[in-house]
Order: structure tokens, then C-alpha cells, then sequence
């Protein structure tokens, strides 16, 4: 099987020991490539230069929610310039996080949308982060973000409700390592039968999220644990793992505008 970590966080500081032992596993068990998502400026930097150094990964630009009360128009420029790698695929994580409130609402609303329309600007996909917004994430992408344009829900759990919503906005779902822990996992094994085939992606969030059973073992995740996600997403929509790692792998090509054959920028 052909993996892709669609959305992991190498840049964090607790890899950088040993970088190239994790992405060493991750080329043995099977996963080709990961998507290093940046948060902040700073972070944004260090992913791509790790997108850089390595082949097979790829990063994105851009402020997180919880970080928007320091967002300025002189980061979003420097972005445009960073987004200048052929290693930068896409933007974000961006969104709307009203459950920790760490950026007041107005901050993280403002800067979402100049956000999105840095991402129109330069035709990158938008790795797209909610929590507890009570549906006005989609009702700022029903009014800022051309249905036409590519983008993912990364680490979905909503409801039924919601998860519709967005795929009516043309959007991919992504797919952590929640659906692997029982009690947790429990209403998103419901839902993910609902999903288009060609609308899923499977991701670590690492070092967060890590999955069963790795998660036995180890609190750290890393993107070689995202075989894990494929194998309980397969078991619960009852297809075989070949078929649908050969699908999702298909999407993220898609998404970030990844050559198919040989893992390079198109």
C-alpha cells in the first residue's frame, strides 16, 4: 500500500532529536510522503525548510486559530514569499476554535478570511482546523470560499449534520487516529461510512492523536502510525485496505497537486 500522512506537525520541537529515525519508519512502513502543516510564522518557516531537506515531505503557510491576535498583514506577505518553495502545497491550518479561546473571536474570524483570500490568490488548497464554532466556519466559507476551490477538514468530528455541509462545499475530510480508540472514536466509526470514497484523506496530527495500537506503546505519534488510521477506516467501511489506501492516495494527489507516479510537485 501507498500511504501519505496528510497532515502532521514534524516541525515540533520534540522531533528534533531524531528527524531522520522518524522518517526513516515512515518510509518502511509504506507512507511515501506527509504534509508538515504550519501554525505560525515561525513554524511555517521550520516546516518548509524540514519539506526542503527531505524528500517526500511538503509543508503549508499560515496562522491557526489559536494564534490570530498576533496574525498582521506583514506575516501574510511574508507567506507569499514562502510560499514560493515548490514544497509549499497548501494553506493553513487555519480556522475557527471557540472551545479554548486563546485569540478572541473577532481576531480569529478577521484573519481567517484575508487568510482565505491569500490562499485564492495563490490556487493553494486549505487545510482547514474547527472546533465548537457552531457552524459559522461554514458560513464564512459559504461567503469567502469559491466552491470551486480545494480544501480539507483536517482531524473531522462533527455530526452528520455538519459533516454534509462541508461536503457540500466540495470538501475532503480528514481522518485521524481517533477512529482507532473505542470509546473516544465511537460516533466518527459511525459516520465515516458516510463519506465519498474520493473524499477522504487519512492523517496523524502527530505528535498528537496517536492511534491503537500504537497507542499502547508510546504518547508521541509520527506519520508512520498512520497506517493504523487506513487499516481501522477500512475494517469499519468493510473494504479492503489495498483498494481504499490506493483511492485516499489518489485524493491527496489531488488535493495538493502531487505528481501520482512519482511523489514530486506537478
Amino acid at each position: 500500500m501507498i500511504l501519505f500522512d496528510s497532515h502532521c506537525h514534524l516541525d515540533d520541537q520534540i522531533y528534533d532529536k531524531d528527524i531522520e529515525a522518524v522518517i526513516k519508519r515512515m518510509n518502511e512502513a509504506g507512507v511515501v510522503g506527509a504534509m508538515i502543516v504550519g501554525t505560525t510564522r515561525s513554524r511555517s518557516i521550520k516546516s518548509v525548510g524540514l519539506a526542503e531537506s527531505f524528500p517526500g515531505l511538503y509543508a503549508s503557510v499560515g496562522i491557526h486559530p489559536h494564534d490570530a491576535k498576533v496574525c498582521s498583514d506583514t506575516t501574510l506577505d511574508f507567506f507569499y514569499d514562502l510560499a514560493k518553495s515548490p514544497k509549499v502545497r497548501a494553506w493553513g491550518e487555519i480556522g475557527l476554535d471557540f472551545n479554548r479561546m486563546f485569540s478572541p473571536r473577532k481576531d480569529q474570524e478577521k484573519w481567517l478570511v484575508k487568510q482565505l483570500h491569500c490562499s485564492n490568490k495563490l490556487d493553494l488548497p486549505v487545510i482547514f482546523h474547527e472546533r465548537d464554532s457552531n457552524g459559522r466556519l461554514i458560513e464564512i466559507l459559504k461567503n469567502h470560499y469559491p466552491p470551486e476551490r480545494r480544501g480539507v477538514i483536517h482531524c473531522f468530528s462533527g455530526n452528520k449534520t455538519e459533516l454534509e455541509q462541508y461536503l457540500d462545499l466540495g470538501l475532503c475530510i480528514g481522518i485521524t487516529g481517533i477512529v482507532t480508540i473505542e470509546g473516544r472514536g465511537a460516533d466518527l466509526r459511525r459516520l465515516v461510512s458516510h463519506i465519498p470514497r474520493e473524499r477522504i484523506l487519512i492523517e496523524t496530527d502527530a505528535p498528537y492523536l496517536t492511534p491503537v495500537p500504537e497507542k499502547n506503546n508510546t504518547r508521541r505519534n509520527e506519520p508512520a502510525f498512520v497506517r493504523s488510521v487506513l487499516l481501522k477506516l477500512a475494517e469499519v467501511r468493510k473494504e479492503e485496505p489495498e483498494n481504499l489506501a490506493e483511492i485516499i492516495w489518489e485524493n491527496t494527489c489531488r488535493l495538493y497537486g502531487l505528481n501520482r507516479e512519482e511523489n514530486t510537485v506537478t
